[in-house]
C-alpha cells in the first residue's frame, strides 16, 4: 500500500486489541459475559486493570463499569502505569485481591460449559494443541494435578496449552506470592509473571488442576481475530441469536448469514457475507464483503473485500482485498 498509505492507521494505534469487536461486541464484553455465564454465580466484583488514558479514556471506562452493573457486580478500574508483565498488571489492582476470584486475559475468547472444582486451590484452563512447543503448557502428574508450568517447550512434556484463564480459590495467596516477587524484583524478560506466583504456590503443595473449554479463540492479530469472529458467529446463529439490527436500512443488498449488522448501517447494491460483523452507522455501497470485521461510524464505497478489518470512522473507497485499516483513516 506504498503511496497510498500515508492515512492509514493500524488498529493498535487507536483500538488497543481487547476493545476490538468480535460478532458486534467488544473481546473484553464478550469474555466477561461469557465467563459469567458458565460461572453460573453471583459476582460481586469485576476489577478491570487497563493501561494508558490516551487509549482506555473515560468512554472505555463508563462501557466497563455499565458491562460490571449489568452483570450484577460492582465495577472497579485499576491503571498498570508500566507494562511490567502479568504479575505486575494483577498487582495493580491489589485492593481488589480477596476471596475466589477468576484472572483472565481479555485478548482471548472461550467457549465452554464446565464444572468449577473448587476443591482445588487453583484451576488454570487449558485447550490441547496439536503445537505445544509454540505455547506456554502444564505439566500433569498421576493425578492429574498441575505440578509444572513450562514456557514453549522444545521436549513434549503435554499438548495442554495455558489460555489465560484462572480460577483461586482464594486469590489473596497469589497476592502475597506476586508481592514477594516484586518485593524480590524476580523477573522473566525484565517483567513480573503470574507463572512466578503460581510456581511459589505449587512449591508450598497447593492443589492446581487442568480446566478444559471447548472452543479456545486467539484475538492476538488481524488475521486471527477475522477468524475468531467467523467462529463466533457461526457459534451464535447455531444458538439462535439474533444478530441483524431492525433498523438496518437495504437498497438492492443481499446479507448471507451468519452476520452481525448493528444498528443503523445501511447496505446500498451490496452483498455482505458470510461471516462479516459490521459496527453501527456504517453504510456500505457497491461493495461486496465477506470474512470480515467492519467496525462503526465508517464509509466503504466501491470495495470488494475478505478478510479484511476495518476501523471506526474510516472512509473507504477502492478495490483493495485484504486490508487491515484503524480509526479515523481516509483511503480514497
Amino acid at each position: 500500500m506504498a503511496g497510498r498509505g500515508s492515512r492509514l492507521r493500524p488498529h493498535t494505534l487507536t483500538v488497543p486489541k481487547p476493545l476490538i469487536p468480535v460478532a458486534g461486541k467488544p473481546i473484553v464484553h464478550r469474555l466477561v459475559s461469557d465467563i459469567a455465564k458458565v460461572l453460573g454465580e453471583p459476582i460481586e466484583e469485576v476489577a478491570f486493570i487497563l493501561g494508558d488514558p490516551a487509549f482506555f479514556g473515560e468512554d472505555v471506562v463508563e462501557s466497563l463499569m455499565k458491562l460490571a452493573k449489568e452483570l450484577g457486580a460492582k465495577g472497579s478500574i485499576y491503571r498498570q502505569d508500566q507494562p511490567l508483565g502479568t504479575g505486575h498488571a494483577i498487582m495493580s489492582a491489589k485492593e481488589s485481591l480477596s476471596g475466589p476470584a477468576v484472572i483472565a486475559y481479555a485478548d482471548t475468547l472461550i467457549r465452554a460449559d464446565f464444572d468449577l472444582d473448587k476443591s482445588a486451590d487453583s484451576v488454570i484452563w487449558v485447550k490441547q494443541v496439536d503445537q505445544p512447543e509454540a505455547y506456554g503448557v502444564v505439566k500433569l502428574n498421576s493425578d492429574h494435578h498441575i505440578v509444572e508450568l513450562v514456557e514453549k517447550p522444545k521436549e513434549f512434556i503435554s499438548d495442554l496449552a495455558v489460555i489465560g484463564i484462572y480460577y483461586f480459590k482464594d486469590v489473596e495467596v497469589l497476592k502475597n506470592e506476586l508481592q514477594h516477587v516484586l518485593d524480590n524484583d524476580i523477573t522473566n524478560g525484565g517483567e513480573y509473571q503470574i507463572n512466578d506466583g503460581i510456581k511459589r504456590m505449587m512449591e508450598k503443595g497447593m492443589k492446581f488442576v487442568p480446566g478444559k473449554v471447548d472452543e479456545w479463540m486467539d484475538c492476538g492479530n488481524k488475521n486471527v481475530t477475522v477468524e475468531t469472529n467467523q467462529r463466533m458467529l457461526g457459534f451464535l446463529e447455531k444458538e439462535g441469536e439474533h444478530m441483524i439490527a431492525s433498523s438496518v436500512k437495504q437498497e438492492n443488498a443481499n446479507i448471507i448469514e451468519p452476520c452481525f449488522i448493528g444498528e443503523n448501517v445501511v447496505l446500498k447494491n451490496t452483498t455482505v457475507g458470510p461471516y462479516v460483523s459490521v459496527g453501527a452507522n456504517t453504510i456500505l455501497e457497491n461493495a461486496t464483503i465477506k470474512n470480515s470485521i467492519i467496525q462503526s461510524d465508517s464509509k466503504i464505497y466501491n470495495a470488494n473485500l475478505d478478510n479484511a478489518m476495518i476501523g471506526n470512522h474510516v472512509v473507504f473507497n477502492g478495490n483493495f482485498e485484504s486490508i487491515s485499516i484503524g480509526d479515523y483513516s481516509v483511503l480514497e
